[in-house]
C-alpha cells in the first residue's frame, strides 16, 4: 500500500531547484542521479570503464569503517513528512542502511559552509535497514523547516533514487520585500493540490510546477470521460491572498485540451474538509473566471474577466469535460 506522504511534494525533486552538492565518494556511479525526475532504469551488458553501468549514485567497496555519505540541497524548504530510499537495480551493491540529518542554510550554501562545524544538523532518521531493488519507505515526522539534508548511507553501495516528500514552506519575509504580485499556486510557494476527480495521465503536482512542460507527460491530463460531468482540482494556496491574474496554459495538449474552463475560489476555516465532507462543499465557493473556452497548445491569461472575489485560501478549477492542462498560475496579493 503506498503511504500517504507519497502525495505531498518531492522537496528534493530536481524540477524544484533539486541538487545533491557533494558526495564523498561516487566512484561507480555519479551523485547526480540520486535526485533525477525519472525513474531508474537497467541497462543489460552496459558498463564503464569503472564498472557496470548504474541508473543511481554508487561508491566504492569500502575497506576501512565508517560510511558514505552525500550533502542534498533541497529545491522548496519545507517539513520533511516522509522519504523514499529507492534501490532499483542495485541487489548485489545495495546499502545495509541508511540515516538522514537535516539543517537549516542560506539557500546557496556551499558544501564547505555546511560542513564547517558550525551548521546545526537534526537527525530525522535514524539508521534504519534497507532491501535491494526496492522502494524502502520511511515515515519522518520533521516538525522544523529545512533547506538542506545530510544522507548517509552504511557502509557503502548504491542507491539509485532519493524522494524526500513533505509540505513546502517558503521564505514570506523574502518574498514580501520583493513585492508585487506573487503565483499564490506555485508549489515553490507552498501551493499544493489536494484533492482531485481524476490524474489518470498526469500527476496532479505538475499543474504548479515551475517553468513551462517540457511534453505532454509533464502537466495534469484526466481520462476521457464517457458520462456526464466534467473534472477538477482543488488547489490550496501557499498563502491567503486575492487572485488578480491568471494564466492557464495547455501546451503540448493539441487533440486532449479541455473544451473550457472556469475558477472558484474560498475562503476556508480549515485546510481539509471535517470526516464525510468532501473539497467540493467544505466552504462556500465564488466564481472567479467564468466557464471559458480554451485552445489548444496555449498560454491563456486572464484578469479583466475576473471577478472580485476577495481574500482566497483555496481555488477550484474545473475542465470541461476533461483532458489535460500543463499549468496553472494564480497570480494575486498577499492578505495583511
Amino acid at each position: 500500500m503506498t503511504p500517504e506522504f507519497t502525495n505531498l511534494v518531492d522537496l528534493a525533486s530536481e524540477r524544484l531547484g533539486g541538487a545533491v552538492l557533494y558526495a564523498n565518494d561516487d566512484f561507480f556511479a555519479p551523485k547526480e542521479n540520486l535526485l533525477k525526475a525519472s525513474a531508474p532504469v537497467w541497462r543489460e551488458g552496459a558498463y564503464t570503464e569503472r564498472g557496470k553501468w548504474m541508473d543511481g549514485w554508487e561508491s566504492r567497496r569500502r575497506r576501512t569503517p565508517g560510511f558514505d555519505w552525500c550533502l542534498v540541497r533541497l529545491g522548496a524548504a519545507g517539513r520533511v513528512r516522509g522519504v523514499v530510499v529507492d534501490t532499483s537495480y542495485f541487489r548485489g551493491n545495495f546499502p545495509e542502511g541508511c540515516s538522514l540529518e537535516a539543517c537549516t542554510a542560506a539557500p546557496n550554501a556551499t558544501a564547505e559552509e555546511l560542513e564547517c562545524g558550525t551548521t546545526e544538523w537534526v537527525e530525522i532518521l535514524r539508521q534504519s535497514e534497507l532491501k535491494g531493488h526496492s522502494e524502502n519507505e520511511f515515515t519522518v515526522h520533521a516538525r522544523r523547516r529545512f533547506t538542506h539534508l545530510r544522507f548517509k548511507i552504511y557502509p557503502d553501495g548504491g542507491v539509485a533514487r532519493l524522494r524526500v516528500y513533505g509540505e513546502v514552506v517558503p521564505d514570506w519575509d523574502s518574498i514580501k520585500r520583493a513585492g508585487g504580485l506573487v503565483d499564490l499556486a506555485a508549489v515553490e510557494n507552498g501551493g499544493a493540490v489536494v484533492a482531485t476527480s481524476d490524474e489518470f495521465f498526469g500527476h496532479r503536482h505538475n499543474l504548479i510546477m515551475p517553468g513551462r512542460a517540457a511534453d505532454m507527460s509533464d502537466g495534469w491530463e484526466t481520462k476521457r470521460r464517457r458520462g456526464p460531468g466534467h473534472d477538477w482540482c482543488v488547489i490550496q494556496l501557499g498563502a491567503t491572498g486575492t487572485i488578480r491574474r491568471v494564466e492557464v496554459d495547455t501546451a503540448h495538449f493539441k487533440g486532449n485540451f479541455p473544451e473550457s474552463c472556469s475558477l472558484e475560489v474560498c475562503q476556508a476555516p480549515s485546510e481539509v474538509p471535517a470526516p464525510g465532507e468532501s473539497y467540493l462543499t467544505f466552504a462556500q465557493w465564488r466564481e472567479l473566471l467564468p466557464r471559458t473556452p480554451l485552445q489548444a497548445h496555449t498560454r491563456h491569461f486572464y484578469e479583466s474577466e475576473l471577478k472580485e472575489t476577495g481574500a482566497a485560501t483555496h481555488a477550484l478549477f474545473r475542465i470541461y469535460p476533461d483532458g489535460g492542462v500543463s499549468r496553472l498560475r494564480l497570480y494575486g496579493s498577499l492578505a495583511e
